[in-house]
């Protein structure tokens, strides 16, 4: 087994839990007692401080900045067996909070779960085709679907991040299809989704597709929160669907239900979902407030048209209209035409993707949230999110009140969540708290 020497005091991060080793981080590499020795992407490695003190069995890759991924702190092997083990931890862990036979889940977050470069959804319904031969009434629930179409089905995607986890893929998808079939149901279908583009920084090709199985044309039905959503897992974005924000569009919900109260003896409430995708915040706005209507803003015609079909399966066809723009551009032009909003939603994609790009993307997430602020009535209420995992909760809020200064607005805080449980924060590795979700009355 090779061992990865890191220079002096390199070693403190790791301790507290960081399972990353940068490239500039390491002096030598040894080979039994021999120094100099070459990596080989996708071996194992132990890792040693400069005193020669074990701090983990690593994954590595001497193509990438990310030369080693701690993946345990003992010297366990990586066979299926291995596989097998973390990836049953790991959904066991989610089915305690999460009723999997019911809803959909992340069941790997890669680091987060002791497996680097490794992220496995499990989404759980029905086909859309078969939801509408069936004619089961509007708005569509879960009780109402398996009445109709029996239990549901499963299927999963899975993503590959990581040199060391690419090299093992047909190993990983037989541990995940056993796994799966003792302790929840054999799935339908098993979808890779390794088309992001921090493969490259591996020296890995894009990839993605169907690798068992089958799915359906159309797409599948899943619900979030007893709310009906269709899912292209070949065809969307990310692994399919945004499964992260779970329970903050809950919260928007119970928000939304808040509002609509407030506004009973005035007019009906209006919502803006800015980068809507397929309309999921706005949809639980609509569903919690019954005579609101909401407004889907998307640069993709694509997702507006999949927001449309997820509100008709919702009872809600009638209360939504679509923006299909650039959000910058679209926000100005509705503070131009002095449009205002009860609730804004703001779920931009991430701006920063690295650290080098945060001042750029601070300046794009202060525009927008600028402009936001400016379009929400006084008492209305601000939904803002970042999923940067370079943008950190202090900046993020400081953004925040820096663009309500701006707007000679004041903010404030009704809530502040990050991702849902099943993704979950490794203490020590901030990278895992990716996402914030802050949640204001604008005055």
């Amino acid at each position: 087994m090779k061992r990865i020497i890191l220079q002096k005091g390199e070693e403190d991060r790791i301790r507290l839990g960081h399972p990353w080793v940068y490239d500039n981080e390491v002096d030598r590499v040894y080979e039994g007692k021999t120094a100099a020795a070459e990596l080989v992407p996708g071996d194992c490695a132990d890792v040693e401080s400069s005193r020669k003190e074990y701090l983990g069995r690593a994954i590595v890759n001497p193509h990438s900045k990310i030369i080693a991924r701690i993946y345990s702190p003992s010297k366990e092997g990586i066979d299926k067996g291995f596989f097998k083990r973390r990836i049953r931890e790991a959904a066991l862990r989610r089915a305690s909070f999460r009723d999997l036979s019911r809803e959909s889940a992340r069941l790997v977050f890669a680091e987060a779960d002791f497996l680097p470069g490794l992220i496995i959804d499990r989404f759980t319904g029905w086909p859309l085709a078969e939801i509408e031969s069936a004619g089961i009434e509007r708005p569509l629930s879960f009780a109402r679907a398996e009445a109709a179409l029996g239990p549901p089905r499963s299927w999963l995607t899975v993503q590959l991040l990581a040199w060391g986890m690419d090299c093992r893929r047909e190993m990983i998808i037989e541990a995940l299809e056993e796994v799966m079939s003792a302790i929840h149901d054999s799935p339908d279908g098993i979808i890779e989704k390794s088309g992001a583009n921090v493969r490259t920084l591996e020296g890995l090709s894009l990839r993605e597709g169907l690798i068992k199985g089958t799915f359906p044309t159309g797409g599948i039905v899943i619900f979030e929160n007893d709310l009906p959503f269709i899912v292209d897992l070949p065809e969307g974005q990310k692994t399919g669907f945004f499964l992260d924000q779970r329970d903050n569009r809950l919260l928007a919900g119970r928000y939304a239900a808040m509002l609509s109260k407030e506004t009973a003896d005035e007019t009906e409430p209006h919502f803006l979902d800015a980068c809507s995708y397929t309309g999921a915040f706005g949809i639980h706005a609509l569903r919690a407030a019954e005579k609101a209507a909401v407004t889907m803003l998307d640069t993709s015609a694509a997702a507006l048209e999949g927001a449309r079909k997820n509100a008709a399966l919702n009872g809600a066809a009638d209360r939504i209209a679509t923006i299909e723009a650039d959000v910058f551009d679209s926000l100005r032009n509705l503070e131009r035409r002095k449009e205002h909003f009860d609730m804004v939603i703001l779920d931009p994609p991430a701006f920063a993707k690295s650290r080098t790009a945060l001042s750029e993307a601070l300046r794009g997430y202060k525009e927008i949230n600028l402009r936001a602020i400016q379009i929400v009535r006084r008492g209305g209420i601000l939904i803002t999110c970042s999923c940067s995992q370079a943008l950190d909760e202090s900046r993020f809020r400081r953004m925040l009140t820096e663009a309500a200064a701006d707007a000679e607005r004041r903010l404030i805080q009704l809530d502040f969540r990050c991702q849902s449980q099943d993704h979950p924060v490794l203490a020590g590795y901030d990278e895992s708290l990716y996402l914030k979700c802050g949640f204001y009355r604008v005055v």
